[in-house]
């Protein structure tokens, strides 16, 4: 009886060994994914937050200049941040298949808090900006700060533009999104389809577009009435459209390559809607949409305040 219940209690014991090696060999797997999904994401972020600084002081810059009435909109300093997106694009590259690989390993898509994360920003993105920018322009309107509707109006144009811009070049491009090819090729390309199919409308990302198109129209916006504001502004704005850019990542959307493409056109449509209004400052469209008003004599248009 003794020798029985001694090798009941060796039995369970080897039992618990067994399940806590599986749970240090799990988890130290998970850990190990984990690290190695960051190491393929911070690279790429850091990347994201190196060119929207430098989209920042190029837009500071541009909307700093002083010169005759009439200044172009479009202005040597653009080729810069063009130029700076596109080798950012092209370094991305070696990242398209790994990013896609790595971050959906199974321990990185089990994560609760990446999963509503994603989701959360995702979200903000789209329809989120657009719902933002037409209750900044409504509130704006409705009591009278017309400020507050010219940065929602400007937003939601920037929006607009990237995105036009975006699903044009989607259709005729016709990239495969990486689920499409079960992560195993980004280079795989059907001109055209894009316009017809949804698993080649990959390149560039639309949400990118949409919150970097945001981030910058409103920080530039708002440096222009707030020259200092770019200290807390430009972090939070172009943080949040990082995030937006690697949900799409997270979620198997979108390439590497796809994300640094639409942050890109977003960045470059904010920044020239932003300039735009600014050497135009009393265009037709800002007379009708924020500072005209209708009464019973007809349309009645004011002047935009400007610092």
């Amino acid at each position: 009886m003794g020798a029985r219940k001694s090798k009941s209690r060796a039995a369970r014991h080897h039992a618990c060994e067994q399940q806590a090696a599986f749970v240090v060999v799990h988890t130290t797997h998970r850990s190990r994914m984990s690290r190695a999904s960051l190491a393929v994401v911070v690279p790429l972020s850091a990347r994201l937050s190196a060119l929207s600084a430098l989209s920042v002081l190029c837009g500071a810059s541009l909307l700093a200049q002083e010169a005759p009435a009439r200044r172009p909109v479009f202005v040597r300093q653009d080729l810069a941040v063009v130029g700076a997106f596109a080798l950012g694009t092209i370094a991305a590259i070696p990242f398209d298949q790994r990013a896609a690989e790595r971050l959906q390993f199974k321990g990185t898509q089990e994560n609760r808090f990446l999963g509503r994360t994603a989701v959360l920003v995702r979200s903000i993105a789209e329809p989120g900006s657009l719902i933002i920018g037409a209750t900044l322009y409504g509130v704006g309107r409705v009591s009278g700060n017309d400020r507050m509707a010219a940065l929602g109006l400007h937003g939601t144009e920037a929006i607009a533009v990237g995105l036009g811009t975006a699903t044009v070049i989607k259709g005729v491009v016709g990239r495969a999104r990486p689920y499409a090819t079960a992560d195993t090729n980004p280079r795989e390309f059907q001109p055209l389809q894009g316009f017809a199919k949804e698993d080649y409308r990959s390149f560039p990302s639309g949400h990118t577009v949409m919150a970097f198109a945001a981030a910058s129209s409103v920080t530039a916006t708002v440096a222009q009435w707030w020259p200092h504001s770019n200290l807390y502004v430009a972090p939070v704005m172009y943080g949040g459209a990082t995030m937006v850019g690697l949900s799409r990542m997270y979620n198997n959307k979108h390439w590497a390559t796809d994300v640094m493409a639409g942050a890109a056109i977003g960045t470059f449509s904010g920044l020239k809607i932003a300039r735009y209004h600014r050497v135009r400052p009393n265009n037709r469209l800002d007379r009708w949409l924020i500072t005209g008003s209708v009464s019973p004599g007809g349309l009645q248009v004011g002047m935009l305040p400007m610092p």
